[in-house]
């Protein structure tokens, strides 16, 4: 299967050799693949990759959909769909409460919100410029620099993964990485050339950065940023510029109020019932009776009390007002105040 699965990507995606090797040696699995077959043949495929994720001040599991195409003599067929809504079964027995994916192409997000997905995780980009005096000084000229190591590295740093791990975990409503899935970011950084930056002292890490180059030399972009403070973030920048000899760094960065945003990808609920629950919990004040259909899978269909930070199912409805609800109005609803983030995806 792994074989027929690979022979569809490469008809079906224009990555490099080395970029399959890496993928179907590190994140293809059977446990992970759904397909559809005609015949001897693989005609569909995707991969559910289990990602945690922050969400109402819990860790659940999710399911980033991977590598979903169809064999060009299938397509509009409706074998795609038929493809989902078996993945979603599979989802839901397995206790994923979210699917997520990003679109490979802009009209994708169209067709995914057919299925219940909806658009949430958006990023906000910043730009950082070395300066003419920084450019021309022989180190940085800030005293907190004495005592501080700047690294440059690919390979596995236990510290610097604790560090991103741990700061990943401070945003709310965020995709999380594994340590596993750290080792596939540096596998995938290789392919690009490049790097992993980060700036110590004896204390340990303050600042850390994932940086991938530009066709123009002069230009870097920063696929994730963390620091402790505004200053080691500045020196960390400085120096990655003074190292690589970038003069500017394009900076993927969470929402900022009131700037521009840019869409990233997509969810779905997949198990209603524990989402609607961590969400009342964590809005106690919001009462809410829902009425809500799923085409897809039909376990979530039903009637859904919220009151007093508390969820009640019924397969009856019980006397008064509902509002009735796809799994995608659902899902938007639940969503609408969050600001869903995730990064460092194999996209």
């Amino acid at each position: 299967m792994r074989e027929k699965v690979r022979k569809l990507w490469k008809l079906c995606f224009n990555d490099s050799r080395e970029f399959v090797d890496m993928y179907f040696h590190l994140r293809y699995n059977s446990e992970v693949n759904v397909a559809i077959e005609s015949g001897n043949e693989v005609i569909a495929a995707l991969q559910m990759l289990p990602y945690p994720m922050t969400f109402c001040e819990s860790e659940i599991s999710i399911a980033y959909v991977s590598g979903a195409c169809t064999h060009p003599d299938y397509r509009s067929r409706g074998v795609m769909r038929e493809l989902l809504s078996q993945a979603f079964g599979r989802m839901y027995h397995n206790d994923v409460a979210f699917s997520t994916l990003i679109p490979a192409e802009p009209w994708l997000f169209d067709y995914y919100a057919r299925m219940g997905y909806v658009t949430a995780f958006r990023y906000g980009q910043r730009t950082f410029h070395l300066s003419t005096d920084e450019k021309e000084a022989s180190s940085p000229t800030s005293s907190i620099s004495i005592g501080w190591e700047f690294r440059t590295f690919t390979d596995y740093n236990e510290d610097a993964y604790q560090y991103l791990n741990r700061k990943m975990h401070e945003r709310p409503c965020c995709l999380q990485h594994t340590e596993a899935d750290f080792r596939v970011i540096l596998a995938d950084l290789a392919l690009s050339r490049g790097y992993i930056f980060s700036f110590s002292n004896e204390s340990g890490i303050s600042a850390l950065a994932v940086a991938y180059p530009d066709e123009n030399p002069s230009i870097l972009h920063i696929g994730e940023l963390f620091s402790d403070t505004p200053e080691t973030e500045h020196l960390l920048l400085t120096h990655i510029c003074r190292r690589m000899q970038a003069e500017t760094l394009h900076i993927i960065v969470p929402l900022i109020e009131n700037q521009p945003t840019s869409n990233l990808g997509m969810i779905r609920i997949i198990q209603a019932k524990p989402v609607l629950q961590l969400y009342a919990a964590a809005h106690p004040e919001e009462e809410m009776n829902i009425d809500l259909v799923d085409d897809q899978l039909s376990a979530n269909n039903g009637y859904y009390y919220l009151n007093k930070g508390k969820c009640m199912y019924s397969h009856r409805r019980i006397p008064g007002a509902h509002e009735r609800l796809t799994i995608g109005q659902l899902t938007e609803k639940v969503f609408s105040g969050e600001k869903a983030y995730m990064s460092l995806m194999l996209n």
